[in-house]
């Protein structure tokens, strides 16, 4: 049988440092969050609410940036989403007002970034007919980079700029490297006809009947609950850990502790998706994801932030690239950018109740604990949706094969 050609692991390469840094750079606003409300007086909810407000335009943008993948091909919309991306962070390093912030990094960024994530992942779902859960798992690999890199390269900016000049470079190293990688993303090649082929609903499966299936609705609610689960870990542990009496440097390493644990999380979820079947490991790491995020209601030294970050991350990078093979396994070829651009617009809806809830309670307890309490409540409702997912039936691999 014909190999799957070796650019698929070229494009694996680009999905994984394209993700990164653009992830990296948006959760940049967690490490500048103290320093932003120290210079500037606006509260913590306040800013907050533009992490909030970007999720929520990711939710708003992911199925449009999917359909247009769908239909022109992924270089120009990764392209297009670069430019737009490093102008807005840009844009958001020069804002003179919180209401200014709030729309430029809310709308602007938040909208571009999911020009990345649908369109790349279901390219690259599309060069892969083995190792499929392994590829995107390096993918997400590589973005769960961005704690060890992006995160820290913030906190070391702001050692010596304000947090106008930090978003400012930023934006200039976002733009010198997406735009460059941008240019090297390519169409999946023709599916070859194969039992394989088999492997998925009929091709004349249409969006409407696709959005409205079963399969597509469990998927979309595990994975709100999912992404509502770990955003509020995510984006406030770093200060708590600070006020925990953790230094800021410290407190950014269990950040980047998280991260190297999701990186192996990350593989090590790809080589069992592979092995035991997508939907079987991910329910098993969404009730240990619930019970992790509780982990930090616990933790207040800085050894404690690191065992519960290492498990935490882990576990919730390696469940990600789950429902990216789960949608390819279940929905055809042609529509893979726009269903998982669904997919991805529920978990920007699941991201977006992270930051401002987490700003919300500490602004009315003073503390974070009702935060980890609450996420592990929807880490269990994640669980307990994601069991009731059934694939569609699978074709006979008998059946006469077309080209």
């Amino acid at each position: 049988m014909e190999k799957d050609p070796a650019y698929r692991w070229v494009m694996v390469a680009l999905g994984g440092l394209i993700g990164c840094v653009v992830m990296g750079a948006m959760f940049s606003l967690p490490v500048l969050l103290n320093p932003m409300a120290a210079a500037t007086g606006w509260s913590r909810t306040g800013i907050s609410f533009a992490m909030t407000l970007a999720f929520l335009s990711m939710a708003a943008t992911a199925m449009i940036w999917g359909a247009l993948s769908d239909r022109y091909g992924p270089r120009p919309v990764v392209l297009s989403g670069a430019v737009i991306y490093s102008l807005s962070l840009w844009l958001a390093g020069h804002s003179t007002s919180l209401l200014m912030f709030q729309l430029v990094f809310g709308i602007l960024i938040g909208g571009s970034v999911s020009a990345f994530f649908a369109p790349m992942m279901a390219t690259i779902t599309g060069w892969f007919t083995t190792q499929r859960s392994l590829a995107v798992s390096l993918v997400s690999a590589g973005m769960g980079l961005a704690p060890v890199t992006m995160s820290p390269l913030a906190a070391k900016l702001s050692e010596t700029n304000d947090w106008h000049a930090v978003l400012s470079i930023l934006a200039v190293v976002v733009a010198a490297i997406t735009l460059p990688a941008g240019l090297f993303v390519r169409r999946p090649p023709p599916q070859r006809a194969s039992a394989r082929s088999f492997d998925a609903p009929p091709s004349d499966m249409t969006v409407r009947r696709a959005v409205s299936s079963p399969q597509f609705i469990v998927l979309v609610l595990t994975n709100f609950f999912c992404c509502a689960t770990h955003s509020g870990p995510i984006f406030h542990t770093v200060s708590y850990a600070e006020l925990c009496g953790i230094s800021a440097i410290a407190a950014v390493s269990i950040y980047s502790v998280e991260g190297i644990a999701g990186m192996f999380g990350r593989i090590g979820f790809g080589f069992a998706g592979d092995k035991f079947g997508a939907k079987n490991v991910l329910v098993a790491g969404l009730l240990v994801q619930a019970l992790g995020a509780l982990g930090y209601y616990f933790a207040h030294a800085l050894g404690e932030f690191y065992a519960v970050a290492a498990l935490f991350g882990f576990i919730y990078a390696g469940v990600m690239p789950l429902y990216s093979v789960l949608v390819r396994e279940n929905f055809p070829m042609k529509m893979m950018g726009t269903i998982m651009g669904g997919t991805g617009m529920a978990g920007g809806l699941g991201m977006a109740t992270g930051p401002v809830l987490g700003g919300f309670i500490f602004d009315h307890t003073g503390g974070y604990g009702v935060l980890y309490i609450t996420c592990c409540v929807l880490g269990l409702g994640a669980f307990l949706t994601a069991m009731t997912f059934r694939p569609f039936p699978k074709l006979a691999a008998s059946a006469p094969l077309t080209a």
